[in-house]
């Protein structure tokens, strides 16, 4: 008896000791009592900041916790607490613990919305930042630069948040390792939900990145582990690992257009994540490599379009004896254990190779050094559609080993091996999105260190009686999905909404219109009635809204304004269909803002006619669209075109992601139709989207200096076919970028300048 007494005594010791005791509770309702409360608090004190909006609050959360007694700061109800205006929060000291708050509403007035540190002498370390929320707390110029949550110190963690929105300059979660104090770090980014991230047209986009190039080679050995990356579309790089030692585990990234790449650094460890595309778009990537060592593993690959930097694997060149801040070559990589279903070309290598364009670059630059040591080996690659060409290389293969892959359908690409073997096998459909085997291909390839590979993509055990080719080895559960939403985030936020049947608005006057416009809902539809409407108030759009004729007749919209008929805002997203605009010559049809962008907007137009315009649209440095869409649809007696040419400092940047103009007709635009820029040699800001077909361009340029009358200067995609130009006095109707894969295609020449490709494109260098 006395024993069992004793033992029931040591485990309560041992319990007690383990779980968190709450020494107080410091309440508090505005931002002088929390500054109180922080001064004061011990560890295991709890912070409760009362309900309500803390506004323009720059809190900084100090004191020393200890391990199983944090300092806590907390709302009194779970996103109930908002963080808005100018308002940010930094961390130092350790064991500080951050819980259910919610950031909206504003912006950070310094460079970061969350730092884990206070100044450089009192810095977080074992400190956690929890189940809150931070979205559209985005900057509202564009072009300032900021990081949502920055990291220092060590043993840090962001766990179950919701990080959604960012549209400004900057990574969204910066790791910094400049320091000793800072490497070696172990921080913990887990079980959070990030993104949508919109496209931000140019580099500096990122979701996460680890690092930077003048600490690349340093160890960091964060752990970046079940996260949902769903729509992260900032740029081609949604996680940029930069320094030594970081693994990314069990992730999943949902129709993200982009990659997780390894741009510096060496000795990441990726293994068991999910990428997952679709049907229509072509920017969805997989994992991009560059660097030593690198593990991957266990990944399943599900319909990835993507090509080039954006390949489901791309397996980058290097350059020669590279500065930090370039390519080193890819060694001693191993990609062992995966499957990809229904991707397009998912091996790519030498990606980057630019030998061909070494007569506008200096050697440098020339990426030339092929991937040598790397070893691909057991894993099983599917196609539906009987792809016959699964691997893509931009030059000699002859770095890599193939061991034991295996394909269901034949290889016809110039890279064949032993160990790429066509085999007839088949796929089930288990849930959505989720095909695996109907049975195990046990043919394995055993290389050095594949011992380590103890797991299967759902935490399987690999014996050497279970093992199997792919990331997967069976039997699945029937009842096993590659995620579920509900497992990342705080559980009290959702972004679920009722759904909202748009509504159908009817106007006869100008001052009606109006009127409709500023109470109309997202996505209201404002049909306007047969006749003639004299408007001499330039009209906001800040919303998504439809603008149509009734009946089948054009409604004519005359603006009298000064300077702009339709003044595109944040958020603003307008279609026009079945409607002609007239200026006076003064005004531009679609003008942005000229400072204050903070977000995307989109103009559609469609079955209209503008006439009598300064320009149909002008923008400003920093403004960016998402899609802008012309289709059946005339313009004339403009001065300008469309005009997409602000974001001349050459580091990258452009004005629109999509500039869509299919069967239209241009006629007496004064200077060019078209101009539509992007500046700077870099590869990270593979953007730019162009569709030019089906058109007629008459008399237009008599007064464009740069006699260029569709101006598309580094673009990347283009389409620029189908299209008949009559009586245009320029020297050039467009100059296309031939190492890019662009050509003119079906065009008509008539008096009109000649359609030139430039093979390599002279860029200033952004570095």
């Amino acid at each position: 008896m006395k024993k069992l007494i004793w033992c029931c005594v040591v485990l309560f010791v041992l319990n007690s000791c383990e779980r968190p005791q709450v020494q107080s509770t410091l309440n508090v309702k505005n931002a002088t009592e929390l500054k109180s409360a922080i001064a004061q608090a011990k560890a295991g004190d709890h912070i409760v900041m009362a309900n309500g909006i803390y506004k323009d609050v720059e809190i900084e959360f100090f004191g020393k916790g200890e391990k199983n007694n944090p300092i806590v700061l907390t709302a009194e109800t779970p996103g109930k607490v908002t963080i808005e205006g100018a308002s940010n929060l930094k961390i130092g000291g350790s064991y500080l613990e951050v819980r259910n708050l919610h950031f909206k509403n504003g912006h950070t007035p310094s460079k970061q919305v969350i730092l884990f540190k206070i100044n450089d002498t009192m810095v977080a370390n074992n400190c956690k930042v929890t189940n809150c929320v931070i979205k559209d707390f985005t900057q509202p110029n564009r072009e300032d630069t900021d990081h949502w949550v920055e990291f220092w110190g060590r043993h840090n963690e962001l766990s179950n948040n919701y990080i959604a929105g960012k549209s400004n300059f900057g990574p969204t979660i910066m790791v910094a390792l400049k320091g000793n104090e800072h490497i070696n770090n172990y921080h913990q980014i887990v079980n959070n939900y990030f993104g949508p991230r919109p496209r931000k047209g140019g580099p500096h986009g990122e979701t996460i990145q680890i690092g930077d190039s003048g600490t690349s080679m340093t160890p960091s050995h964060t752990n970046v582990e079940h996260n949902l990356f769903e729509r992260c579309n900032g740029e081609v790089e949604i996680i940029s690992s930069k320094s030594n030692f970081n693994t990314f585990l069990r992730n999943v990234f949902f129709e993200s257009e982009g990659s997780l790449v390894l741009r510096h650094g060496n000795y990441a460890t990726i293994d068991s994540n999910r990428f997952i595309g679709n049907a229509t778009s072509e920017f969805i990537g997989g994992i991009r490599v560059i660097n030593t060592g690198h593990w991957i593993t266990n990944n399943y690959f599900y319909k990835l379009k993507g090509s080039t930097f954006r390949a489901p694997l791309a397996v980058m060149n290097g350059i020669p004896k590279s500065p930090l801040n370039r390519y080193n070559q890819v060694t001693d990589v191993v990609v062992a254990h995966n499957t990809y279903v229904d991707c397009q070309t998912p091996f790519q290598f030498s990606v980057g190779s630019n030998v061909s364009q070494s007569e506008v670059l200096p050697k440098s630059e020339i990426r030339s050094a092929r991937p040598t040591r790397m070893l691909v080996a057991n894993n099983l690659v599917y196609s539906k559609a009987g792809d016959t060409i699964p691997i893509k290389a931009y030059d000699k293969v002859d770095g890599v080993d193939f061991e034991n892959n295996y394909l269901n359908s034949k290889n016809k690409t110039e890279v064949q091996s032993h160990g790429l073997i066509t085999k007839d096998f088949t796929m089930k459909k288990v849930s959505d999105r989720l095909f695996v085997p109907t049975e195990n291909i046990e043919t394995i390839y055993n290389g050095f260190d594949f011992e380590t590979i103890t797991n299967d993509l759902f935490g399987k055990i690999r014996s050497k009686e279970t093992n199997a080719v792919g990331a997967m080895t069976l039997p699945v559960d029937d009842a096993s999905v590659l995620f579920e939403r509900s497992d990342y985030g705080p559980s009290w936020f959702t972004t679920d909404r009722a759904p909202y049947e748009a509504q159908t608005i009817t106007v006869t006057t100008a001052e009606a219109l109006s009127e409709a416009i500023k109470k109309a809902k997202p996505t209201d539809i404002i049909s306007l009635k047969s006749g003639s409407y004299s408007i001499s108030e330039m009209i906001p759009i800040n919303k998504a809204i439809t603008i149509t004729s009734e009946a089948n007749e054009k409604v004519t919209l005359e603006f009298t304004t000064d300077s702009v008929a339709f003044q595109m805002l944040p958020k603003g997203k307008l279609r026009l269909n079945n409607i002609s605009l007239k200026g006076n010559g003064q005004q531009d049809a679609f003008r942005t803002l000229n400072h204050n962008m903070s977000q995307a907007y989109d103009l559609f137009i469609d079955s209209s006619e503008i006439s009598g315009f300064k320009s149909v649209l002008e923008v400003s440095k920093g403004s960016f669209a998402d899609t802008i869409s012309v289709a059946n649809s005339s313009f004339k007696d403009c001065k300008n075109g469309i005009k997409l040419n602000k974001e001349t400092n050459d580091g990258g940047d452009y004005n629109a992601e999509f500039l869509l103009v299919k069967n239209s007709n241009f006629n007496n635009i004064s200077n060019d139709v078209i101009n539509y820029y992007r500046g700077g040699y870099d590869e990270s800001t593979i953007g730019g989207n162009f569709v030019f077909t089906g058109n007629t361009v008459t008399n237009c340029g008599k007064n464009d200096s740069d006699q260029i009358l569709i101006n598309n200067r580094g673009i990347v995609n283009v389409d620029f076919s189908n299209n008949n130009f009559s009586n245009n006095p320029t020297k050039y109707t467009a100059i296309l970028w031939g190492e890019k894969g662009q050509e003119p295609v079906n065009n008509t020449l008539k008096n009109s300048g000649e359609i030139k490709v430039v093979q390599n494109l002279e860029l200033k260098l952004m570095y």
